[in-house]
């Protein structure tokens, strides 16, 4: 049986890649197996490659930011990176990587079955677009835009957002960037009104 914790051991094993001969520590994603959102980075950085855990560096401290706009905490929702090793000098990560690398998500995903699935950063965002048959043109033409498709029997909605590093490079998009996660704020909340009605 499928599980996020038999997926972590083989993540913390593999060698389908050249990363892990230059990676510190395998980056295999954290949180909630019953995760309502799931948000997917690119690629671990330098603090996550020491931590063994996503997104806890200062992009980490700007999406933790985020998700308590949401009225949110981190151990509610499940986070993670299309690769799960640190490129050399967080390069961008190659079309191979992804590929061999993109199936450990994608399980993830099936596990979890989240409603909202939030992309951050252009890679991301191209992969899981590409995973769900969506057309992807670029992140500053889609950021914030709420796209639906059909999976694991229900409704899911597909978001993608500058990633958060990008945010602290250009700090007068942060503005914008909030007022886009609010409108995922407004759905969480419409969806769990709607729970309790039914």
């Amino acid at each position: 049986m499928e599980s996020l914790e038999r997926i972590r051991e083989e993540i913390l094993q593999c060698k389908k890649c050249e990363l892990y001969r230059t990676k510190t520590k395998y980056v295999p994603g954290s949180g909630s197996d019953k995760a309502e959102i799931f948000f997917i980075g690119e690629a671990p950085g330098r603090e996550e490659d020491a931590r063994g855990e996503p997104f806890v560096g200062s992009a980490g401290k700007l999406l933790m930011e985020i998700i308590s706009l949401l009225g949110l905490r981190r151990e509610e929702v499940f986070i993670s990176n299309v690769l799960k090793c640190r490129p050399p000098k967080n390069r961008d990560p190659l079309p191979e990587e992804i590929e061999v690398c993109g199936n450990y998500l994608l399980r993830q995903l099936e596990v979890i079955k989240p409603s909202i699935i939030i992309c951050l950063g252009r890679f991301s965002a191209s992969f899981i677009f590409k995973t769900f048959g969506l057309q992807f043109s670029s992140i500053t033409k889609l950021q914030g835009k709420i796209f639906e498709v059909e999976a694991w029997g229900r409704r899911v909605k597909i978001v993608s957002f500058y990633h958060p590093a990008a945010i602290l490079y250009k700090p007068q998009l942060r503005a914008e960037y909030e007022e886009n996660f609010k409108k995922i704020g407004l759905l969480i909340k419409r969806r769990q009104k709607s729970l309790l009605d039914y």
